[in-house]
């Protein structure tokens, strides 16, 4: 069960990783883009640190993959 937890993980924190690094501007119109009706648009600023996140998301997958591969090997 421990093993199908961490990939679990791995791939939710990849998919979100790669969301937030193709599409920055998603999150934004999800939570305050339909506010306003399309008249602004997410600061630089805002999508560089979606995009930052993204590639902590790839890191941190990274990490909850290897060790899904550690158990899995210590276990055989």
């Amino acid at each position: 069960m421990l093993i199908f937890m961490l990939f679990f993980f791995a791939a939710i924190s990849f998919a979100l990783g790669i969301l937030s690094l193709r599409k920055p501007d998603w999150s934004w119109y999800m939570n305050e883009g339909w506010k306003t009706r399309g008249d602004s648009e997410p600061s630089d600023a805002y999508l560089d640190m979606v995009k930052f996140r993204g590639f902590l998301g790839i890191v941190v997958g990274s990490f909850f993959a290897a060790c899904g591969i550690l158990v899995t090997w210590s276990s055989l």
